[in-house]
């Protein structure tokens, strides 16, 4: 057993245990634009929730709108949200649309807006760009451009996601078996993920998210629980294992994306790039563990034997990732009546 992974661990511990201990990065806010008759315009605006108040930013759009501004925001589902009609005389082709505080904010604002009926487009902005310039011509590369860095950012920000595959480097020492295993997990929750999102299956979130907080504890206690005589369910039949609980994993990424919002006409590429996004971050998180254990071997031979199945830094690991998995736990089963 590698250093790396004893390391590894107790830095992962670190990062999700700051007040709060939250498993998901700030969901972004969301503003849609869809056209009315002549020059009027349905506005959707949704603001993320910051200690139970709304957000502080706000839309502002051109001079030519009336109003540029919406009214107040209500409280929605986690959120803040308010809708209202702009009118806009000779339309917002080649108008800017501001976000007004962004760039104050560590969060993203995903834009999504048609110029005609049918013709969609979605725009990511950030604190660095505040802006959109609505064009002449919808171009459906921004779709990807907009919904791949947002899968990117939510795997990376998914403590509870990048824990239960940090659990399964740990456990998995055969690199043909660990391989399998992931690929299982992402195989699983690509499928519920694109089922969840096209209205397929439907589960409620708060439950979903109670029970993957629970596969993190299954592995966690897999590990506390290991032998080097005798191998656990999770080692003998790593894929089936990971398949299983990836499937409850893809319904927690299906809910992230619904909160982010999918543009109606673009739902199939923006569903491919988001997933995409979300691979290209788990396998980037992946190669960093295994990168930093090659450095490791090379810099410190031999220390892996501290972090035998039943060394104390391992079983410290061990209970640490369990510890964090169970406060997820009771937390989000709690908030079933909050």
């Amino acid at each position: 057993m590698s250093i790396l992974r004893g390391l590894v661990c107790f830095v992962v511990m670190v990062m999700a245990l700051p007040s709060g201990v939250s498993a998901h990065a700030l969901q972004p806010g969301y503003l849609e634009i869809s056209p009315l008759a002549g020059d009027s315009f349905r506005v959707f605006w949704r603001k993320p929730d910051v200690q139970g108040r709304p957000m502080t930013i706000d839309v502002l759009f051109p001079e030519t709108c009336d109003p540029r501004r919406g009214p107040l925001v209500a409280r929605d589902a986690g959120a803040w949200s308010v809708a209202w009609v702009a009118n806009c005389p000779g339309g917002l082709a080649g108008q800017t649309i501001t976000i007004e505080g962004l760039e104050r904010q560590r969060t993203d604002v995903l834009v999504r807006y048609e110029l005609e009926t049918g013709q969609a487009r979605s725009e990511r902005l950030t604190p660095d760009q505040i802006s959109v310039t609505i064009p002449e011509i919808p171009n459906s590369l921004d779709v990807v451009r907009t919904y791949l860095p947002l899968g990117v950012e939510h795997i990376l920000g998914g403590l509870d996601h990048l824990l239960f595959v940090f659990a399964l480097l740990l456990l998995i020492e055969n690199r043909r078996s660990l391989i399998i295993a992931i690929t299982a997990f992402t195989v699983a929750h690509s499928i519920t993920m694109a089922a969840a999102t096209l209205a397929w299956v439907s589960l409620p979130g708060p439950p979903v998210e109670a029970v993957i907080a629970l596969s993190i504890m299954f592995l966690a206690s897999e590990l506390v629980q290991r032998d080097e005589k005798e191998s656990r369910l999770s080692e003998r039949y790593p894929w089936t294992v990971s398949f299983s609980f990836g499937l409850l994993h893809g319904f927690g990424f299906a809910g992230a994306l619904k909160e982010i919002g999918l543009p109606a006409t673009d739902v199939p590429l923006a569903l491919l790039s988001f997933n995409l996004g979300v691979e290209v971050g788990q396998l980037a998180f992946v190669a960093v563990i295994v990168l930093t254990q090659l450095a490791l071997r090379r810099l410190a031979p031999g220390a892996g034997s501290y972090f035998t199945p039943r060394s104390i830094a391992f079983v410290i690991s061990a209970y640490a990732i369990g510890g964090v998995s169970a406060y997820w736990f009771i937390d989000r089963v709690a908030a079933f009546w909050s």
